[in-house]
């Protein structure tokens, strides 16, 4: 059966009740997990201006927490291959699992957040990550990728809970709320890149093991200022609403969970393979997690910077084409230019790998006609979009290990490059999904 051709957006067409919200969306792109559920969610109790102001501290600290697994990992990979004598390929999975968790358990969240309810979810979601990056540091290599998983699998609920409880929570405070949102999972990816290989000469006995679990303190503060929140917060009783429909027949979901996916496989190939890759051209452990910490800095300008010009755009093609193209000459030259030149490089992968994120974000709403089917879409994307996503630091690690060099991964980020592009050209017409 042929998948029906979506109607293209009228830019003079009179706003009504469905496309009004839309337009302010964009702006904010957060879709709520618990919006297809009836009666709706009532928001965190916060009667007080105190109390708000610790709710708000309390999801920017969650949001902070969403990346250090990753890029802490990423720096002191060299010294965990060392001593614990993990193969290139070992080393590959063990980037890649909990990059694999981020997609399979995106799907059931909002489930989970009607069942139990999105706070209380949240906390069990925060649990694990507290658990998991604790449990890194007990010095076995097996309890390392199981950890590792677990982490991964409170990250990928939490990531599609929070912005649904931010937006919920916070409706007239949206672009403060999502600009400190976005900032905060910059600054936790940046700063377990920054400071992990420091921590690691610090710690008695130059252990990348209590370098590793370090990192559950911040979830541990986060835990004891969420739980007293979250726990008295009992779920409300609720039913499906009408159907809302599915979009797996839509070749327009499918380019935009495309180009959703292939950001997912550069941004966490840079995660999971930039300091080793920087280390293999001979720099040390420490300017690597520097130079890393700061592309990831970077994309919080353009995170905030590109949503508001997509939609002041008839379409969004030419972002979506010219970011993922700067984003692969950066990676390119990371690998073959000179080393005195990172630090452009560093700033460019960063302008270009924020744009190419807040844009995914960005199509998710401008894609769909109202809130429900950008709920739909916004699951499809980001679950699907993650497992495709485990492309990036997978296929790093295999090419590494087949031919003992870096340099190998240059065709694979041109491949993911051009893919990008193809999706996005799509993804970026003024058309609109069909659930059905």
């Amino acid at each position: 059966m042929r998948p029906t051709r979506t109607k293209p957006i009228s830019r003079e067409a009179p706003m009504n009740s469905q496309t009004a919200p839309l337009a302010h969306e964009a702006e904010t792109p957060l879709v709520d997990a618990e919006i297809l559920s009836t009666p709706a969610p009532d928001p965190t109790p916060a009667p007080s201006r105190a109390r708000r102001l610790l709710l708000a501290a309390s999801l920017v600290l969650i949001a902070l927490n969403l990346r250090p697994v990753f890029s802490s990992l990423s720096v002191l990979l060299p010294e965990i291959m060392k001593t614990t004598g993990l193969s290139p390929a070992g080393a590959s999975l063990l980037t890649t699992l909990p990059v694999l968790c981020l997609g399979l358990f995106a799907f059931p969240a909002p489930a989970l957040a009607r069942r139990f309810g999105a706070e209380r979810t949240l906390l069990g979601a925060m649990l694990l990550v507290g658990v998991g990056t604790l449990l890194r540091g007990s010095g076995s290599l097996s309890m390392l990728f199981l950890a590792s998983a677990v982490a991964g699998a409170g990250i990928g609920v939490a990531n599609v809970l929070l912005p649904g409880l931010v937006k919920r929570d916070f409706a007239k405070q949206a672009a403060l709320m999502t600009g400190l949102y976005t900032l905060a999972i910059c600054a936790g990816a940046a700063g377990a890149a920054a400071f992990s290989v420091p921590l690691q000469h610090h710690l008695a006995g130059d252990s990348w093991q209590l370098a590793l679990a370090a990192w559950a303190l911040p979830a541990a503060v986060v835990l004891l200022l969420w739980a007293p929140q979250a726990l008295p917060v009992k779920p409300k009783p609720s039913h499906s609403a009408q159907p809302a429909g599915k979009l797996w027949h839509d070749r327009l979901a499918w380019q935009v969970t495309g180009f959703m996916g292939l950001q997912s496989a550069l941004a966490y190939a840079v995660l999971g393979w930039l300091a080793p890759i920087l280390r293999e051209r001979g720099l040390d452990a420490s300017s690597a997690g520097y130079v890393v910490s700061a592309a990831l800095l970077v994309q919080v300008a353009t995170c905030l910077l590109i949503p508001t010009l997509a939609v002041r755009m008839r379409d969004q093609r030419l972002l979506a084409a010219g970011m993922p193209a700067l984003v692969v000459v950066s990676m390119l030259s990371f690998l073959f230019a000179p080393l005195s030149s990172l630090w452009f490089w560093a700033l460019l992968l960063g302008c270009g790998q924020g744009g190419i994120f807040s844009l995914a974000l960005t199509l998710i709403v401008l894609r769909a006609a109202d809130v429900r089917a950008a709920a739909q879409l916004s699951s499809m994307a980001q679950g699907v979009g993650y497992l495709i996503s485990i492309s990036g630091p997978l296929f790093v690690g295999l090419l590494r290990g087949w031919t003992g060099s870096f340099a190998s991964s240059a065709l694979l980020f041109v491949v993911l490059g051009v893919l990008m592009i193809w999706c996005g050209l799509g993804a970026g017409r003024a058309l609109l999904v069909q659930p059905r």
